[in-house]
């Protein structure tokens, strides 16, 4: 069914951009640079015309990721190795503490998940700027909360902040994993699965999984269809720059992004302000100068 799925997807895809060019003529040349006689005039017709190609690789990524793999999986992710034997797992979420209900209840999803699974070696850890008082009693579940008077080495601020006070005081084995998780991420039982077979494989450093919106309660519908681009990113662009390049030359999300501790510890997070805006962005580039996978 997945199959039948994907190959309808495909003729409608292909269907829809042909009729796009066919209605709007895109492919005639456009006659204006030709015209124009202010040379001033017509070199900035030309250079606007030219930007237009720098987002070009992009598309074509995000068309190949769309088109050469089948975006309708099955229900179920066949587990590879059998989880009680999986490495250990950090499930890091990072909050800024300012919704301590939501991010209690996330953290009851995700030991409730990663239990049905049948993880064993597992840990949900919020990492916050200000105090939540969590429920602790669970060994599987550790709060910290980091030092208002701590400063990185290089004056990282911001979520980068944090993530790198956790590298700091850093108290796992090289070849654990970090999974990173956004305050209001919920991880079902398909994502665990994925997760396990991934650190179970063990050859490459670093991991991205999808992230859909609005699976639960859709709280506004325009947004939520607006969400349906950043899904869509996710399963054409991003799926094919890593199963093909295992690599990430263009995008990289924060949120369920799956890392060995060794090779989080040699790319860090603590690069001064320019790496603080769009932290995970920043960490991709790092990873990729520093020949990860």
């Amino acid at each position: 069914m997945a199959n039948v799925k994907h190959m309808v997807h495909t003729i409608i895809f292909i269907t829809y951009i042909w009729l796009y060019y066919w209605i709007t003529d895109a492919l005639t040349p456009n006659p204006l640079s030709h015209s124009l006689t202010n040379p001033l005039v017509k070199c900035v017709v030309v250079f606007m015309q030219i930007l237009s190609v720098i987002a070009l690789p992009q598309y074509i990524f995000q068309f190949l990721g769309l088109i050469v793999y089948n975006p309708f999986s099955d229900d179920v992710v066949p587990l590879k190795s059998d989880p009680l034997s999986a490495p250990f797992i950090c499930f890091r979420v990072v909050t800024r503490g300012m919704y301590r209900r939501l991010v209690a209840d996330n953290v009851k999803k995700h030991v409730n998940v990663c239990s049905t699974v049948g993880l064993k070696h597992f840990m949900i850890e919020v990492v916050t700027d200000n105090p939540l008082d969590l429920d602790t009693t669970d060994p599987r579940v550790r709060e910290i909360v980091v030092p208002v008077g701590y400063r990185p080495k290089n004056g990282t601020m911001f979520k980068a902040r944090a993530l790198q006070y956790r590298l700091d005081t850093n108290d796992m084995a090289d070849d654990e994993w970090i999974v990173h998780l956004d305050e209001e991420t919920v991880m079902t039982e398909q994502s665990v699965r994925g997760v396990v077979n991934f650190v179970s494989d063990g050859r490459h450093d670093f991991g991205q999984g999808l992230i859909t919106y609005a699976d639960q309660q859709v709280v506004n519908p325009w947004t939520t269809l607006l969400d349906t681009q950043r899904v869509a990113d996710d399963m054409g662009k991003l799926r094919f720059q890593f199963k093909y390049f295992n690599d990430a030359p263009f995008s990289w999300k924060g949120s369920f992004m799956v890392c060995r501790v060794k090779a989080e510890l040699l790319v860090s997070f603590d690069h001064g302000l320019e790496g603080s805006i769009a932290e995970d962005m920043y960490f991709s580039m790092r990873a990729l100068m520093g020949r990860h996978t």
